[in-house]
C-alpha cells in the first residue's frame, strides 16, 4: 500500500493518503501565530496499522519544514509528541 500525507490548505488539514484515496485527516486552525491541531481520525478499516503515527509525523515534519509552531490541541497528536519529544522543538502553547 502507497502510504502518503499531505497538506490540503483548501480544508484546512493534512490528509493520510492510502493508494491516493483518504484514509485518514488531521484538521487545523490558525491562531495567534501557530497552528493547532485540533482534530485527527484515521478511517476505522485502517486502524491499528500505524497509519496514525504516520499521519501525526507527516503533519508535524512538515509545518517544522515551514517553520510553524504546533499547538497539538488533537488527544492523538498531544499523546504522540509526549511520546516523541523531537518535536518540542516545535511546539508552543
Amino acid at each position: 500500500m502507497d502510504v502518503t500525507v499531505q497538506d490540503n490548505p483548501g480544508r484546512n488539514r493534512f490528509e493520510l493518503l492510502l493508494d491516493g484515496e483518504v484514509g485518514g485527516f488531521a484538521d487545523y486552525r490558525r491562531r495567534d501565530g501557530a497552528v493547532v491541531v485540533v482534530h485527527s481520525e484515521v478511517d476505522p478499516a485502517h486502524r491499528g496499522q500505524g497509519l496514525g503515527a504516520e499521519l501525526a509525523r507527516g503533519t508535524l515534519d512538515a509545518f517544522r519544514e515551514r517553520g510553524e509552531k504546533v499547538v497539538p490541541a488533537c488527544a492523538f497528536f498531544a499523546r504522540y509528541v509526549a511520546d516523541h519529544p523531537e518535536y518540542g522543538d516545535i511546539l508552543t502553547d
